[in-house]
């Protein structure tokens, strides 16, 4: 099954806070006629222009149930992760298989369940998969989740050895932010991302979670992967921060993945209305929330007067690469292209994207955004994961039930 959709595309996703900046990326806007939403040269989800790029999609697989993650396996085989606790095999021919037994209970309510799955980087000599989950509390923690990882061996479809290898701290009530996305570095230790679980209300500053070092609420973590802390993480000061903090200040981010020049770790974060964010993520940086953000609290109305903190980041936060406003686009799973099956796309980076329902090409350096353009938008519904394949083709999976699995050409 394949249908060739034509793109809209955006060339105005700058970052830069100075005022020549803004006035110079404004212009580019007016020339390109391709921005939309508020001023300062940032880029809401306009209708843009038509572009003269085109891919085909083909349909891989279909019939999931809310499924989350993706991982290509040594024999070719997907391994996905379904958000009610299952996992199962795809056949690149669209068998899918059973569920997978053995594997661990999880809170599947709102945006909680079996979350994201990566393989050991050795997976052939040291055959561990990894995933995330929303873990339910217990005895005095009943009612109560948080995110974790955990990690076991597959044998058909059977998984053993099971190791819990993080639990975040402290677990909360309530269903959403819940993250999660992992991503192994160069080095091959294992980033986590956190959300906030929703517990700081920028209408509300006092109680800022993702900024209190003393809860993994709202970081991205790095841990070896059997659960131990690298000795070059990052050191704050004050003597309260949790083990494993890699980065604070961060929302709900759900899209990670490894810059492949530079080896640095990129990810999107969902902002409240509008303000979703594509982050290049440093050691020690703080990302700005609940204090700052382009995005706008709930039941305001979107404009730049009330953008989190007056919206730019600088120079106490980190900018963000690029943002949406003033419409969230919900970006989610991400990846590099690094093959050669899309000429003149070399390097650049594929993000799904749930509210948008929409694949975003973004053209970059090594750690700029320089032009942004959506492809297949409405077109098959919301995107939850983006995969690129053994095979140099990326693969996406749409979300919620009947959820399909395809491969993009181009």
């Amino acid at each position: 099954m394949a249908n060739r959709y034509s793109t809209r595309s955006e060339a105005c996703a700058g970052s830069h806070p100075s005022w020549l900046a803004r006035i110079w990326l404004a212009l580019w806007c007016l020339v390109l006629s391709a921005c939309g939403g508020s001023g300062g040269g940032t880029a809401g989800n306009p209708a843009g222009n038509p572009s003269s790029t085109s891919v085909k999609t083909v349909l891989i697989a279909q019939g999931l149930s809310s499924p989350w993650g993706m991982v290509f396996m040594p024999d070719g085989r997907l391994l996905v992760t379904e958000k009610a606790g299952t996992m199962r095999l795809v056949s690149m021919n669209g068998q899918v298989s059973g569920a997978i037994t053995g594997l661990l209970p999880v809170a599947n309510a709102g945006q909680g369940g079996l979350l994201d799955v990566q393989l050991d980087p050795d997976y052939p000599t040291s055959p561990w998969i990894y995933w995330s989950y929303a873990e339910p509390g217990l005895n005095a923690e009943a009612g109560l989740a948080g995110t974790a990882v955990a990690r076991g061996r597959l044998t058909e479809l059977i998984m053993g050895n099971i190791q819990v290898i993080f639990h975040q701290s402290p677990k909360v009530a309530g269903t959403g932010h819940f993250g999660s996305r992992l991503a192994f570095a160069r080095d091959k230790t294992l980033f986590i991302t956190l959300g906030e679980r929703m517990q700081d209300d920028p209408a509300n500053p006092g109680v800022n979670n993702a900024q209190n070092l003393a809860k993994h609420l709202g970081k991205i973590v790095r841990i070896n992967r059997d659960g131990g802390i690298p000795g070059d993480n990052p050191v704050f000061g004050g003597g309260l921060a949790l083990p494993g903090i890699w980065s604070l200040g961060h929302r709900n981010v759900q899209g990670a993945t490894i810059h492949p020049v530079t080896g640095e770790l990129w990810a999107s974060e969902h902002g409240p209305q509008g303000g979703d964010e594509i982050n290049l993520v440093r050691a020690g940086r703080n990302y700005g929330w609940p204090l700052r953000s382009y995005g706008c609290p709930y039941g305001a109305a979107p404009g730049e007067a009330c953008r989190v903190g007056g919206g730019v980041h600088a120079p106490g936060f980190e900018e963000p690469l690029s943002y949406w406003v003033p419409t969230s686009t919900a970006p989610s799973g991400m990846a590099f292209n690094t093959g050669a099956r899309y000429p003149g796309w070399e390097g650049n980076l594929f993000v799904g994207s749930l509210a948008g329902q929409a694949l975003w090409r973004l053209s970059v350096d090594n750690e700029h955004v320089l032009a942004r353009e959506a492809l297949l938008s409405n077109v098959i519904g919301r995107i939850r994961d983006v995969v690129l394949g053994p095979d140099g083709w990326l693969y996406v999976m749409t979300d919620g039930d009947n959820a399909r699995i395809y491969r993009i050409e181009r």
